[in-house]
């Protein structure tokens, strides 16, 4: 069998040494940030009493006036601690905050960069296919090469594998903004940024708001793969019971995700309300 025409493997060994050795000023002080914030939030998030956080999750639901989902949310995380994973779902809950907000302020500019840029589009959009179509498992490659094992390499990868899908809403709110939404706001005297973020951001919250869910769910699934490079939470439940084959346990655990998942969901999604057009009204009434 003949060697291959492109070298792959040899180009990629040495591409990797060389980001090893020269990026090692970017990669430290990056990895040692994570590692703080993350020790910060989940030592604040363990100082709390767990019945006040319920409390606090099922009050900001009734404040919303959704009362059966307020009800809901306190018995599924009620469950979790009677589960006795309360502290592992509290590990979890760090890590997909941590990388969700990693993804939402590198992905909302990008669906934005993407509307308004043609040349952007045809930049972004194969790297967003290419992501997507990429296996999770693909992901800890390079997060255990740079940053090796840890709660660090699992936030990186959570982050990379959740940015697609909010990049890829927001540019679709975008595109779907009416045109004579647009004219209207232009023959106002509205400016290329006031017509993004007075008439364009508004009447596409709804796929905004569907994009930031979609990347916190997908957080919260990559946050358990990272288990098996050494980030905390429920995954490592789920992959204890795996190689101990105590099914018993791993169900238990998998319940556990699909509440977590659950109150996460639930208290993402934004309450029933106007999609914006009546401030956009507003605002081309009165152009700054």
């Amino acid at each position: 069998m003949s060697d291959p025409v492109v070298p792959l493997v040899p180009i990629v060994n040495a591409v990797i040494t060389w980001a090893q050795h020269h990026l090692d000023v970017v990669f430290s002080p990056l990895k040692h940030s994570l590692e703080a914030v993350d020790t910060l939030l989940r030592s604040e998030l363990s100082l709390l009493p767990p019945l006040l956080l319920i409390a606090l999750a099922c009050g900001s639901l009734l404040i919303r006036r959704q009362w059966k989902t307020g009800i809901a949310v306190a018995v599924a995380a009620a469950v979790i601690l009677n589960l006795g994973l309360w502290r592992a779902a509290l590990d979890t809950l760090s890590l997909v905050a941590i990388a969700a907000g990693i993804a939402l302020v590198v992905g909302i500019p990008l669906g934005i960069t993407m509307v308004e840029s043609r040349v952007a589009h045809a930049i972004i959009e194969p790297i967003l296919d290419y992501m997507q179509s990429t296996p999770a498992f693909v992901y800890l490659i390079p997060s255990i090469l740079f940053f090796g094992i840890g709660a660090v390499p699992g936030v990186i990868a959570t982050a990379a594998f959740s940015l697609p899908p909010v990049a890829r809403s927001v540019a679709l709110g975008l595109a779907q903004v009416p045109f004579a939404a647009i004219e209207a706001a232009v023959a106002c005297g509205a400016t290329r940024l006031q017509v993004l973020w007075k008439v364009k951001v508004p009447l596409s919250r709804p796929y905004i708001f569907a994009g930031i869910n979609q990347c916190i769910m997908m957080a919260l699934s990559m946050v358990v793969v990272c288990a098996l490079i050494g980030a905390r939470g429920l995954g490592v439940e789920v992959v204890t019971a795996l190689t101990q084959m105590n099914l018993a346990k791993g169900i238990e655990s998998g319940i556990a995700v699909v509440l977590l998942a659950f109150v996460l969901d639930r208290l993402c999604r934004p309450a029933r309300s106007e999609l914006g057009e009546r401030s956009v009204m507003v605002q081309l009434k009165r152009p700054q």
